[in-house]
C-alpha cells in the first residue's frame, strides 16, 4: 500500500508539467533575478486576482507583517492585538518593531480572533500604560474572520487592521475576496500554503498608493531615488524573480484547485462528523481550506494510532502563544484564553490538497473512523 503524501506538492508539478521549467528558464535566460519584470507581472495578477488595490510582493509572510506594521509607524509604547492560537511570526513582528503583542483569544469553530475579545484586549493595553493601535487578524486554517465585527470592533477603538491571510488567500467573506480586506491585507506563499511558490515569498495588498510607495521602498532598505538613497529605515524583503516565475503558473490554475480543496473538505465532514468535531464555515466565508484540522479527544494517542496505519497527520498548534517561553510575559485579554487552551489539545490536521484522489482519502476516513470508534 502506498504512503499518503500530507501535502502533495509531486502532483501539482506533474500537473504543470514543463510550464514552470520555462517560466525559470527565461529568467536564467534575462538575468534578472531581483525585481525582475516577472514579479511585477505577478504584483498585476495578484491584485487582480482578489480585487485589490495594488500588491507589493515580498520576500516571505513574516516580512509582509512586519513591512505592513513599519509602514503604520507602530513603535515602543504601542500595543497590538494578536490572536494566541496561531504560528508565533503574527507575534514576532510586533516585538520586532518594539511594540507590545496583546493576545487574544479565538472562536473554537472558526479557529478565529473572537471580536468580542477586541474591547477586552484594548484594556489590557491600556493598564499596561500601552496606547493600542492595531489589530492583526490571522484567517486560520484557510477561512476568513469575520470581518465585519472585527472592523466595528476595530473602528470603535480607532484600530488599524492588518488582515493575514497567509492561510486563506483565495477565500472570500460574504462577497470580499480576502487581500482586499483590512487596512492593510498580507499573505505567505511558503511552500505549503495553498498558493506557495519553491521557497519563501509573501505579498501586501493596499488600497493607498502613497503606502505602496513606502512599503517599496522598505522592502530595498528603505531606498529613495535610488538603493543608495536611503530616506527610512527599511529591510531586504524582496521576493526573487524565480518565485514570481513559479507563482504565475501557479496563480493559472488556483482556481481550480481551491474547488478541488473544498470537494475534498465536502467528503472530509460527510465522513467524520459523526466521530469527531469537523470545521464549520461561517455564514458568507468561503476556505481555501490551508489545513483541515478535526477536534479530537485524546489526540495525541489518536495521531500515534493513526500514524501506524498509514495516514498522517499534523498539529497546528501544541502550544499557544501566550504560552511559550518568548512570549509568556506579555499581556493577555480578560482572564484567560481558554479556548486557545483548549483547541491546542484537540486539534489534528489531515492530508489535504487538490491531489487526494477518492480512494486515498477514503482510505484516511476510514482509517479516523476505525480509531476513533
Amino acid at each position: 500500500m502506498s504512503d499518503i503524501a500530507f501535502i502533495d506538492l509531486a502532483a501539482q508539478r506533474r500537473r504543470l508539467g514543463d510550464r514552470v521549467d520555462r517560466a525559470i528558464g527565461k529568467v536564467l535566460d534575462h538575468g534578472q533575478f531581483i525585481l525582475g519584470p516577472e514579479v511585477a507581472s505577478l504584483e498585476r495578477q495578484l491584485a487582480a486576482f482578489c480585487s485589490a488595490s495594488l500588491c507589493i510582493s515580498c520576500a516571505n509572510g513574516t516580512d509582509a507583517l512586519l513591512m505592513a506594521l513599519m509602514a503604520k509607524g507602530i513603535k515602543a509604547g504601542d500595543a497590538v492585538l494578536v490572536p494566541s492560537f496561531t504560528f508565533a511570526a503574527t507575534a514576532e513582528v510586533v516585538a520586532l518593531v518594539g511594540a507590545t503583542p496583546v493576545f487574544l483569544d479565538v472562536l473554537e469553530d472558526s479557529f478565529n480572533v473572537d471580536p468580542a475579545g477586541v474591547e477586552l484586549g484594548v484594556a489590557a493595553a491600556r493598564r499596561r500604560g500601552l496606547n493600542p493601535v492595531a489589530i492583526i487578524t490571522v484567517d486560520l486554517f484557510g477561512q476568513p474572520a469575520d470581518y465585519n465585527r472585527i472592523e466595528d470592533a476595530a473602528k470603535a477603538h480607532g484600530l488599524w487592521l492588518v488582515a493575514d491571510a497567509a492561510q486563506s488567500f483565495g477565500a472570500s467573506y460574504r462577497g470580499r475576496k480576502v487581500g482586499s480586506i483590512g487596512d492593510i491585507a498580507t499573505t505567505s506563499f511558503f511552500p505549503a500554503k495553498p498558493l506557495g511558490c519553491y521557497g519563501d515569498g509573501g505579498a501586501i495588498f493596499v488600497g493607498d498608493p502613497a503606502q505602496a510607495e513606502v512599503l517599496r521602498s522598505l522592502r530595498v532598505h528603505g531606498q529613495g531615488s535610488d538603493k543608495y538613497d536611503n530616506v527610512r529605515i527599511g529591510i531586504n524583503g524582496r521576493l526573487d524573480t524565480v518565485q514570481a516565475a513559479v507563482l504565475i503558473e501557479k496563480l493559472a490554475i488556483f482556481a481550480d484547485e481551491i474547488e478541488a480543496r473544498d470537494r475534498v473538505a465536502r467528503a472530509y465532514a460527510d465522513g467524520l462528523r459523526d466521530v469527531a468535531i469537523v470545521p464549520s464555515l461561517i455564514a458568507g466565508a468561503t476556505s481555501v481550506w490551508a489545513q483541515y484540522t478535526l477536534r479530537v479527544r485524546n489526540r495525541d494517542a489518536v495521531a500515534a494510532q493513526l500514524k501506524a496505519a498509514g495516514v498522517p497527520t499534523a498539529v497546528y498548534y501544541q502550544k499557544p502563544l501566550h504560552r511559550q517561553t518568548a512570549y509568556r510575559d506579555y499581556p493577555i485579554a480578560g482572564n484567560g484564553l481558554p479556548v486557545c487552551d483548549r483547541l491546542a489539545g484537540e486539534v489534528l490536521s489531515l492530508p489535504m490538497h487538490p491531489y487526494l484522489d477518492e480512494r486515498t482519502q477514503a482510505r484516511i476516513i476510514a482509517g479516523v473512523r476505525q480509531v476513533l470508534a
